[in-house]
């Protein structure tokens, strides 16, 4: 019986030297802030010509592994849970463009995440962090009339909430949904009146979390959402 045929794939040189600039920085060689080396000293340590340097360096970019500035050096940077999802901001927000199904998921989603978040919060909420979310409550209410930034300090409420978690990345989920849902909050938000039915639930939610009320904070912010995401559509 024959053995079947095993066929090599032969790479572009900046695939080469795109791993091999990765491995530098996965391995703390190359630390958040250094800078890389120049062109010229990786042209003559990897033996290849500019061109493959130049792409390589602009995957990494592209990636968010390190940020290039014109006539200075690329610099490694540090990774954190909300510079990840930056990288994807564009291609969700295509995603949903493109899918009706993808955009009720996300709502979906969102619901179930923000459960969860004010479960949390409920539990854990210092008065500094109720004394945040009066001053953003308060900084949505004299935005009325404004829709940016009223939709602005209601993404800030809901992001601040998932802060009290203690936890980065919650705070980066939410903030990347928020960021991906406002492309389709419509401004019929600030001038139909329901403007004034956010921040009625915003206090709700507020009272419960200050309580340490975790059912009541769960069920203040389902109500909430489940009335709001209608006013997300295509």
């Amino acid at each position: 019986m024959s053995q079947p045929i095993e066929q090599i794939v032969r790479r572009k040189l900046s695939d080469e030297v795109f791993d091999r600039l990765e491995r530098l920085i996965t391995s703390g060689e190359l630390k958040p802030g250094d800078e890389m080396p120049s062109e010229r000293v990786l042209m003559e340590r990897f033996g290849v010509g500019r061109p493959a340097i130049r792409e390589a360096m602009q995957s990494l970019a592209n990636m968010g592994l390190v940020n290039i500035s014109h006539g200075e050096r690329a610099k490694v940077l540090q990774l954190t849970a909300k510079s990840i999802f930056r990288q994807v901001d564009l291609t969700a927000k295509i995603m949903l463009s493109q899918s009706s199904d993808s955009l009720e998921q996300l709502k979906s989603a969102r619901i179930f995440f923000e459960r969860g978040m004010a479960r949390e919060a409920a539990q854990r909420a210092t008065e500094k962090d109720i004394a945040d979310l009066k001053d953003i409550i308060e900084r949505q209410r004299q935005s009325l009339g404004h829709a940016e930034e009223f939709i602005s300090a209601d993404m800030q409420f809901h992001t601040r909430i998932a802060q009290i978690s203690g936890n980065p990345i919650f705070a980066a989920v939410s903030e990347a949904m928020l960021a991906w849902l406002k492309t389709y909050h419509t401004d019929l938000l600030i001038w139909t009146g329901k403007e004034k039915f956010t921040l009625v639930e915003h206090e709700e939610i507020l009272e419960r979390l200050s309580t340490h009320d975790a059912d009541g904070a769960e069920a203040a912010v389902m109500k909430h959402l489940e009335r709001s995401r209608a006013l997300y559509s295509k």
